[in-house]
Parts: C-alpha cells; sequence; structure tokens
C-alpha cells in the first residue's frame, strides 16, 4: 500500500499545477476549487502502479493519469447539478457556490484539459489511449442516464442494475488500469486482464457501499445508516429483495416502499427485517464474492513479477475488507 500512497502524493503535487488561476476567474475558479476538494486518488494512483507492473516510467504516465483525475472530477461537478447536491466532500459543490450556468462551463473545460492532458505526449500508443478514454467516457455517461432512468421505472433487472454500475462507477477504473499498462507497451493479454480486473473490482466495490449503507457502523461509515431505504433507492439489496420476495413479505416490502405514515427510522427498521427474512445480505455478500474472485482470477493470469501483482491483491483485499 505504501507504493500506492506515494503516488497519491505525486499526483496531489502535480494537480497543484494545472489549478493555477486564469482569466476569466469564474470560469477557473471553480475548477482550482473543485481539484482542491480532496479525494482519495484511487484511480490516477493505480494508473502509475498499472504502468510501473508493466515496466514503464512514471514520467511517461503522469500526463495520463492527471487526465483521468481531472475528468472524474468533470464528472463530479456535473454530477452534483443532476442530483441537486448542496454539498461535495463536507464543501458547498460548484453549482451551489456559484451557479449552474457556471458549473457546467467549468465541467466542460475540466474534460477538454483531461483530454489535452493525454494527447500532452506524441507517443506510439496516443490513438490507443486516447480510443479508450473516450469510449469509457462515453460509457461513464450511460451509466449516468441508466441510473437516473432507474428512479422512475419500477421493471429494473439486477443484470440492469449490475450494468448500470459496471458503467458509471466501474469502467473508469478498469480503464485507468489499462491506459498505465498500454503506455509501459504491455502486451495486448495483459492490458485486457489488468482491465478486466479493475472492472469486476470496481463492480463489488460498488455492492459492498451498498451492503454497508445499511449493514455498516455510522460511526465508521460517516453517513446515516439505511440512507440508500430512506430514499428508495434501487440498490442490488431492494432489487433481489424485490425478486424474492411473496406474499406477505412482498406486502410488506411494497407497504414501505410507497406509504409516507410511517418515520424513516421506522422505515429502515422494518426494512431491514424483511431482507434479513430473505437472507439478502448474505446474497449480496456471494455476489460481491464473485466479482471479487473474477478480478483476482485476472490478476493472477497477468505476466508479471508476483512482488509488484501482490500489491494489486493487497489493494484489491483493503477494499473489500474496509468498513467505510
Amino acid at each position: 500500500m505504501q507504493k500506492i500512497i506515494n503516488y497519491i502524493s505525486i499526483i496531489e503535487e502535480a494537480l497543484k499545477a494545472i489549478s493555477q488561476k486564469k482569466e476569466p476567474e469564474k470560469l477557473y475558479e471553480p475548477i482550482t476549487y473543485t481539484l482542491n476538494l480532496g479525494g482519495k486518488r484511487i484511480r490516477p494512483a493505480l494508473l502509475l502502479l498499472a504502468n510501473n507492473l508493466f515496466g514503464g516510467k512514471d514520467e511517461t504516465a503522469l500526463d495520463a493519469a492527471l487526465a483521468i483525475e481531472v475528468f472524474h472530477n468533470f464528472t463530479l461537478v456535473h454530477d452534483d447539478i443532476m442530483d441537486d447536491a448542496p454539498l461535495r466532500r463536507g464543501k458547498p459543490s460548484v453549482y451551489n457556490k456559484w451557479n449552474t450556468n457556471i458549473a457546467i462551463l467549468s465541467g466542460d473545460v475540466m474534460l477538454v484539459q483531461a483530454i489535452q492532458l493525454l494527447a500532452k505526449k506524441n507517443h506510439g500508443s496516443l490513438h490507443e489511449v486516447l480510443g479508450l478514454f473516450n469510449t469509457t467516457a462515453i460509457e461513464v455517461c450511460e451509466g449516468q442516464q441508466m441510473d437516473m432512468d432507474f428512479e422512475t421505472s419500477s421493471t429494473i433487472s439486477i443484470d440492469d442494475y449490475l450494468k448500470m454500475i459496471e458503467l458509471k462507477t466501474a469502467v473508469l477504473l478498469a480503464a485507468s488500469l489499462k491506459i498505465g499498462a498500454v503506455l509501459a507497451n504491455a502486451s495486448q493479454d495483459d492490458a485486457k486482464h489488468i482491465y478486466e480486473f479493475g472492472k469486476n473490482l470496481g463492480i463489488a466495490f460498488q455492492l459492498m457501499d451498498d451492503v454497508l449503507d445499511l449493514y455498516g457502523d455510522p460511526k465508521k461509515v460517516g453517513k446515516r445508516v439505511g440512507g440508500d431505504v430512506i430514499a428508495n433507492k434501487k440498490t442490488y439489496l431492494l432489487l433481489k429483495a424485490q425478486e424474492l420476495a411473496t406474499g406477505k413479505i412482498q406486502k410488506d416490502l411494497d407497504f414501505c416502499l410507497t406509504t409516507k405514515v410511517i418515520d424513516d427510522s421506522t422505515k429502515v427498521e422494518r426494512v431491514t427485517t424483511i431482507f434479513n427474512t430473505l437472507n439478502i445480505k448474505e446474497l449480496a455478500v456471494d455476489e460481491m464474492n464473485l466479482f471479487y474472485n473474477s478480478a483476482i482470477s485476472h490478476l493472477d493470469s497477468i505476466e508479471a513479477d508476483y512482488e509488484k501483482k501482490n500489491v494489486f491483491e493487497n489493494f484489491a483485499k483493503s477494499l473489500m475488507n474496509r468498513e467505510n
């Protein structure tokens, strides 16, 4: 994990050079503000780590790593508008601090900046890297649209949900790893395996999030337990319960999802009881483990130094054993 921590520090320093003040101020200040809000910086760090895994040089991959982080933050600026979210990492979101028009325009510039960073070095793999980035950017938008569509749809399947989290969350992690591999001239097979490792790990990560939202320790999760239940959010847990519930259990679940006569705490308690009756937590963890094990299988298939690969496995284990 120390290697990842070191790369995160490199990313933090390099981001400061991007977020210099420019004119017009109201266009660029929100970008600086956004990049200074912090974040885990996991995606760009993993890009550098994947590049290192296949013998690449950090300086060759740094601009691409920054591009991934700028793009990720661009999506957050626009997501906050769509979600009407007033806060981002405990601070006012960009549209809330300035206004919606400024947030849209500053976000647009961040997207262009990401592409500029990717194209900064004219290397032999530039065409492949830009193609992968553009495909991934479209997929992230597709995932976001699916997520918004789910809010008003009553016919969402578990397969639909898994596809949505693959596109909205997992493919950017996967692309980050593959770009790092491509820049290091990894073989096509190894680049594919590192991509699949990231994609499957990303899906497992989101499934773990679903479980922690209801079953996590609120002091460690850092938010109110049961927020997804209160919002009737179509998570794996809810969709699996709707798939399995019959008779009285189905009626009780439907009541909890539609009634306005019970308070939030009672709703969470009753839905949790239904989930426990149907063993939903255990089924979600089983599903998560399927994707996690698939990720590790792809990692094992990579032709690279065992010690370097072990860093990725330890990182994956830390994600799956987290409590927040």
